[in-house]
């Protein structure tokens, strides 16, 4: 599970999140939503233990980042928003070393990578550096070192960029499946209609504060929005939305 309490992290006056307090269970799948700048990412930094809060304390399956920070992250799986692999590498080397961090096996490191091989249609390509891949290739690396060590938490900044449908739609899937078997799930995204789709509950952020949370019927209760959609609701909440115009004198044919 993962349970934040009162955190607070600035940079600065600028102030990214503000007495952030959220408690997830285990087999939950949670989406976090918020305009850009809301404080997600930065969220995101201080669960994983890149970012040191100010104050308040974030615990992962009951360990407390900060005081132990190797034994939250042995629990955790993670895909960051922009996929960071060493370039000289191979992905099959990739996943050895990750593999290792983890402390797994040397047989129970092949026999995983041989499935995310084969999960990902990754194998003509899984003994080329990462500098040759993609951004979806990169992507998929990614996911599979989260997935490597089985872990019982996966954090997941904007699960989809890059990756085409058919590999977004195995993703969506694999994520649903873990959260089904008792992973708790934790998904940033600005794509609403996968937060509808997948998630138990939804957190808002904005201005570094979490300004709602819950199921998308008690969501649309509080914002008073009887059957609506999600994108609907963040916009009511998050304070609407912008109206589109062009400069004066330009013309659509």
């Amino acid at each position: 599970m993962i349970e934040l309490s009162s955190v607070s992290k600035s940079f600065g006056e600028n102030t990214a999140v503000s007495d952030l307090s959220l408690n997830i269970n285990s087999g939950e799948f949670f989406g976090f939503l918020g305009p850009n700048g809301a404080g997600k990412t930065t969220t995101i930094k201080m669960m994983n233990g890149l970012l040191k809060p100010d104050k308040g304390t974030l615990k992962i399956c009951g360990i407390d980042v900060q005081d132990d920070p190797e034994g939250a992250k042995m629990k955790t799986g993670y895909v960051p928003d922009s996929p960071y692999l060493y370039e000289k590498l191979t992905a099959r080397e990739y996943l050895e070393f990750t593999g290792g961090l983890y402390r797994l096996a040397p047989e129970k490191i092949n026999s995983q990578i041989e499935w995310l091989f084969d999960l990902f249609a990754m194998s003509d390509w899984a003994d080329s550096r990462c500098e040759e891949y993609s951004h979806g290739m990169r992507q998929k690396v990614v996911f599979s070192s989260a997935f490597i060590h089985d872990p019982e938490v996966l954090i997941i900044d904007e699960p989809m960029v890059g990756l085409d449908p058919q590999s977004g739609r195995l993703i969506k899937d694999l994520l649903k499946l873990y959260s089904q078997r008792g992973t708790t799930v934790f998904v940033s995204t600005h794509t609403l209609s996968l937060a509808e789709e997948l998630c138990d509950r939804i957190g808002i952020v904005h201005n570094g504060r979490l300004i709602a949370s819950g199921t998308i019927e008690e969501l649309r209760y509080e914002a008073e929005t009887a059957g609506e959609n999600l994108e609907s609701l963040f916009l009511k909440l998050t304070g609407g939305s912008r109206a589109a115009n062009l400069p004066d004198g330009v013309k659509i044919e």
